[in-house]
């Protein structure tokens, strides 16, 4: 082809230099090895045992790596597979340090040589395809019930051990005893003619998710249809929460939306029926009903105080202000032994808004949030409910905490969707999109471990896209020399530095990461 009104010209290498553009992702099968995160794979998942070709850990490592990398479909694999340096030391990593037996017994699982370094995508379609419950689909036709949440099969069910294992190793060097939970569903728009209506009118799947704010880790999720509720059997999906808390984890507490809002969860955590960590203290958003309001419109306005932001070293109003509220709702006014919870109202004056011209009432815009009238003028409500005692935190703070997770929890449901592949299902096939959905989060949460474990302070806040272009997408070269590889960077590269203080820092993980299991 012609390029002589172009700068250059591209051509292809004639034989193969060991060149790669993932330089950096090595770093994570040094750390995916020390925290031992294959045995647990082929401990926990079992779908390719005593059967030939790839194994199980091959198989869901090839998909973490490609989170990694970028990729967010299936057919990205070819991309990693081309990438011939970093093959090389792909299938190094799969053989070191493991005896000669062992690497006989994993070469004898090929009738032919074995040529790919990972699989190809039909091969990972055929595997997927394993995590998927034909029966629950038929279960699903015959029920009653909108909202239907396919049971697990045993294969998929290992995903939630594998995470378990990884959580319980990374708090054992980075100890924290107690677990601030954050629970929240998240929207996966989607095509797939299988899908379905989520609340805002799209085809999608939504995910809930538990996050341990003080780790900065997704301790437990569940992939669920687009019209499942986000509350939707909230309390038995906390107790699986808890059930994945390593045992040296001492105090729980809660913090979720209004989807939460449900008296057997408050009564749970209220009552200490948790046998291990019993009493849990809580803030979760009430709903703004007409008795709430009721409530809201009788607290005098000398109650109402201002709440603050702290910038600069300097207290702000924002604006806002916050009050108690007398409220008991109706749930709770025939039970002797019902708990009583404190309820605080948080307002905000609202700029009065001129209406559409040429429309009448009924056509006007409606505010996505609650409202009310007060003094003449009208306010946008919130509603928390909480069992921290008065004495503890007053209510202020309150609000400043359970308003903590609307930043945190949801800027990971962003990373999940945009900066990994799980905004893109691979199948028409619950199982299917619920095994890409967990081994997403698999390589979301090795992230997390890397930043926290081995790189420098400054990236432990950086977004997947920081961390790729400074540290996963950097060219290099791999040279073999004295039956050693080296990945050779180019002189004077900023992330040479970066790099090798990781691996120094994963080297020193090992003997103090706990065994999985």
């Amino acid at each position: 082809m012609t390029q002589g009104v172009l700068p250059f010209k591209y051509e292809e290498e004639k034989t193969q230099t060991g060149m790669t553009a993932l330089a950096g992702l090595p770093v994570y099968l040094d750390l995916a090895k020390v925290i031992g995160l294959s045995k647990s794979i082929q401990k926990h998942l079992k779908v390719r045992k005593n059967s030939q070709g790839w194994t199980d850990s091959q198989m869901v490592l090839s998909l973490v790596l490609l989170n990694l990398a970028g990729g967010d479909c299936v057919d990205d694999l070819k991309i990693l597979e081309a990438d011939e340096g970093f093959c090389q030391i792909l299938r190094k990593s799969e053989t070191h340090g493991l005896s000669r037996k062992v690497r006989r017994t994993i070469e004898s699982r090929w009738r032919k040589e074995k040529k790919r370094s990972v699989p190809s995508p039909s091969a990972v379609f055929r595997y997927l395809s394993k995590f998927h419950d034909a029966e629950q689909e038929d279960a699903r036709k015959k029920s009653d019930v909108k909202a239907f949440i396919p049971a697990a099969n045993d294969f998929l069910k290992g995903f939630g051990k594998i995470n378990k294992d990884m959580i319980a190793g990374l708090n054992t060097v980075s100890v924290e005893t107690t677990a601030t939970l954050d629970m929240d569903a998240t929207l996966a728009q989607t095509m797939k003619e299988t899908a379905s209506y989520c609340y805002k009118g799209f085809k999608a799947y939504q995910p809930f998710n538990t996050w341990w704010f003080e780790q900065g880790i997704i301790l437990h999720t569940e992939f669920r249809d687009g019209n499942v509720p986000a509350g939707y059997e909230q309390l038995r999906v906390f107790k699986e929460a808890l059930d994945c808390l390593p045992s040296n984890v001492e105090k729980v507490k809660l913090r979720s939306d209004t989807a939460a809002y449900q008296h057997d969860l408050l009564r749970y955590c209220e009552k200490g029926e948790n046998k291990r960590f019993g009493r849990i203290e809580f803030a979760i958003g009430c709903n703004v009903t007409k008795a709430f309001k009721i409530a809201v419109a009788q607290v005098p306005d000398a109650q109402w105080q201002p709440i603050y932001k702290r910038e600069k070293g300097l207290q702000l109003k924002t604006g806002s202000e916050w009050a108690e509220v007398c409220f008991v709702p109706n749930e709770l006014c025939y039970s002797k032994d019902a708990p009583v919870y404190r309820y605080l109202a948080k307002r905000q004056r609202l700029v009065e808004q001129q209406p559409l011209p040429g429309m009448n009432d009924d056509k006007q815009l409606k505010l996505p949030f609650p409202t009310m009238e007060m003094d003449e003028s009208r306010y946008k409500v919130f509603g928390v409910v909480t069992n921290i005692k008065y004495t503890q935190m007053n209510g202020e703070n309150v609000i400043h905490w359970l308003h903590e997770r609307c930043g945190k929890s949801e800027e990971v449901h962003a990373v999940m969707k945009d900066d990994l592949a799980g905004g893109k299902m691979p199948s028409s096939d619950f199982g299917t999109n619920a095994a890409w959905w967990w081994i997403m989060i698999i390589a979301l949460n090795l992230n997390v471990m890397m930043k926290n474990l081995a790189l420098a302070p400054s990236m432990k806040t950086k977004r997947m896209k920081a961390i790729r272009f400074s540290l996963v997408n950097i060219p290099g070269r791999v040279v073999k020399r004295s039956r050693t590889l080296f990945l050779r960077l180019s002189k004077g590269h900023p992330s040479y530095d970066l790099l090798v203080e990781a691996r120094r820092k994963i080297a020193m993980l090992f003997g103090s990461w706990a065994p999985s299991g």
